[in-house]
Formats: C-alpha cells, sequence, structure tokens
C-alpha cells in the first residue's frame, strides 16, 4: 500500500504538469497556433475567395507569428535577453517555419491538385505533418542549443 501511495503522490497531476510542463504548453500552443492557421485559411478561401494557396500563405504567416509568440513567452520561457539574441532567435524560428511552409505548400499541392481531396480536407491532414515537423525543429534544434548553452 505504501508504494501505491508513494506512486500516487509523485504521479500526482501537478507533479505531472511540472515533469511535463513545457510539453504541455506546446502542445496546447500548438493546438491553437492550429486552429488560427484553419480558420485564417478558411475566411480567405471560403468567405474571401481567395486562392487556395494564397489563403495558405496568409495563414501561416497569421499562425508562425501566433506560435512565436506563444513559444517565446510560455513555452521556452525565452526573456530577458538581449537584443541579438532575441534577434537570432526569431531568425532561426522563421527559418524552420519557413522550411515548414515549403512542407505545408507541397502536401496542399499533392492533395488538391493531385488527388483531389478537398481544400479544408487537405489542410487539416497538412497542418498535421506540419505540427510534427515544427516540434522536432523546435526540440531539436532551435530551443536546445539555448537550453545546452544555459547549463553551461
Amino acid at each position: 500500500m505504501g508504494k501505491i501511495r508513494q506512486l500516487l503522490t509523485e504521479n500526482s497531476f501537478s507533479t505531472l504538469f511540472i515533469k511535463y510542463k513545457q510539453i504541455i504548453y506546446y502542445i496546447f500552443f500548438g493546438v491553437v497556433s492550429t486552429i488560427v492557421n484553419i480558420l485564417t485559411f478558411w475566411i480567405c478561401n471560403s468567405l474571401l475567395n481567395i486562392n487556395y494557396l494564397i489563403a495558405n500563405v496568409i495563414s501561416w504567416i497569421t499562425a508562425v507569428f501566433c506560435a512565436y509568440i506563444t513559444n517565446k513567452l510560455w513555452v521556452f520561457e525565452s526573456r530577458g535577453k538581449s537584443r541579438e539574441e532575441n534577434i537570432y532567435e526569431a531568425i532561426q524560428f522563421y527559418i524552420f517555419r519557413l522550411i515548414s511552409l515549403g512542407m505545408d505548400m507541397a502536401c496542399m499541392y499533392i492533395m488538391i491538385d493531385i488527388l483531389q481531396i478537398k481544400e479544408i480536407i487537405a489542410k487539416i491532414v497538412a497542418n498535421v505533418v506540419v505540427v510534427v515537423a515544427n516540434y522536432i525543429f523546435s526540440k531539436l534544434i532551435i530551443f536546445k542549443k539555448r537550453q545546452e548553452k544555459n547549463e553551461n
């Protein structure tokens, strides 16, 4: 009984939240950015009749801005740095988001023009691919260097 109580205490919600805070926040704000992306795409494409590729770029710009702010302030708590460090971090973030934009555009083109999948369905599927890629980029490349630097 003592081991069960110890496990429950060690794995309480607050303990688990603290342990996995970064990934929980990344998922939460990733969902927020994805909703911003899809909603902006839908408004541009369906309501304003903007071509799906142009609507995709507009929705990408809006979502990346949302993702940068939320990742910087809440996910990775990247504050109190010099102007140069902030600029470098933002450039890295946007470069890797440009790579994922290329992935997004390729997915959209293949699914819509080649496979004849409905635009909004293609957008949702493409976003899943992009979210996974962005997590890998952020965790293993962009913010990993910062974390290692902070540990020294």
